[in-house]
This record gives C-alpha cells, structure tokens and sequence, in this order.
C-alpha cells in the first residue's frame, strides 16, 4: 500500500483509511477521537477513490498529542469530502496535507476548530483539476473565546487545466488573540522556460504533463 500511493510513513500510531473505509488490518489505533495520550506521535493516513460523501472528524481532547494527516485521493465521479477538526487539548498540534486529483466533480470542506489555548491546527492542501473538471474549495478556520495564543492555518494550491473550473471559499472566525492565523489560496502556473526545458529533454506532452504534477506536489525545482 506505501508503495502504490507513495506515503511517507514514520514512527506512528496509525489510522488508515481506503477509499473512505477505515481498514483495521492497517491500523494500530481505532477511530479518530483522540481522548488519551500516545507515547508516538498519530498518523492519519487517508487514500484511495472516492465518489459520493464522505466525512472524516478528526478530535484531540488530550494535551501535548501530534496528530499528522496525509490525504491522496482521486475521483472519477462526482464526490464530496468534508474534513473536520477540532483541537480541545493544549499545546496538541494538528498537520495535514491534502491532495486531490479531481477527473470530474469534487466539493472539499474543511472546518479548524481551536477550542483551547496554545493549539495548532495546519491543514494545506494541493489540487490538480483535470480537464472539464469542477472544483469547489471550502476552507474555515474558527479560534473561539479566551484561546489565544493558537497557530492556525489553511491553505489551498491548485494546478489547473485550462478548461477547469475552480471555487476557493475562505473564512476565518476569530474571537480571541492567536499567534498566527493565515490563509490562502494561489494557482500555480508553469513557467513557459520549464515546459520548453522537459521538451527539450525529450518527454512527450503526456510526460510533460507528469512531470509538472510530481513537481507541483513535490514542491519539486524541475531544473
């Protein structure tokens, strides 16, 4: 399974998910409500096709608890993903990274909600919409009352086909003092010198296209 979908793995308790369901035989721990400490840090690892809803909720109720979440998904039909945490326990932090390769339709949701102090929610996630696509990018980030001090931060990348079609929708809701809370969202574009440079190497358009995406993802120099 490492192998086919390319998930760097570390030294973690694990909850996976494929195509939407849980898979016990690859998990060390059971659901995704994390009210006791672990001694390693909490890999989420989150794979596979999708189509129609699906829901992930992500709760830390503890105190200093990493969470880590890796997310590849690909859907051929239309599908929806919501993604939710919250981050109750101090000094806990969440990371994610998320990317999808939509063919068709997605609508991806994901909600960050600090409700105590010193708690870090980071959740960036990379898009690549294929031709004719629709995507819909919805992204919020709630700190409530007397949580300060929190580090919060979504953001969203897209690589896009020409004929795409791409929503970004952020919001934040801040009722307290953070640290830091940002949020963005860019479209990365190919230069013409890196396309010129893979053809000049001698890769097809189909290669070329490959390429851009590893980098894209990668955060690759493609010279």
């Amino acid at each position: 399974m490492w192998d086919e979908f390319n998930i760097k793995t570390f030294d973690a308790e694990t909850v996976v998910y494929r195509d939407g369901v849980y898979c016990p035989e690859l998990s060390t721990i059971v659901g995704t409500d994390f009210d006791k400490n672990y001694d390693r840090p909490i890999h989420i690892i989150y794979v596979g096709d999708i189509a129609g809803n699906y829901r992930l909720n992500v709760n830390i109720f503890v105190e200093n608890q990493p969470v880590f979440l890796s997310a590849k998904i690909k859907n051929k039909k239309p599908a929806f993903l919501n993604i939710f945490i919250k981050n109750a326990g101090k000094n806990s932090e969440f990371r994610g990274h998320v990317i999808i390769h939509n063919e068709n339709d997605i609508k991806f949701n994901c909600t960050a909600l600090h409700t105590a102090p010193d708690t870090t929610i980071l959740l960036k996630t990379k898009l690549i919409a294929g031709r004719n696509s629709v995507s819909k990018l919805t992204g919020t980030a709630e700190i409530e009352k007397n949580c300060n001090d929190v580090n919060s931060d979504i953001s969203f990348c897209a690589l896009a086909d020409k004929t795409a079609r791409i929503e970004f929708m952020p919001a934040q809701r801040i009722s307290a003092v953070p640290t830091s809370a940002e949020h963005s969202a860019s479209i990365y574009q190919p230069t013409v010198q890196q396309i010129e440079y893979l053809r000049g190497s001698g890769l097809s358009g189909a290669e070329v296209d490959s390429a851009m995406q590893d980098a894209f993802v990668n955060d690759l120099d493609l010279f």
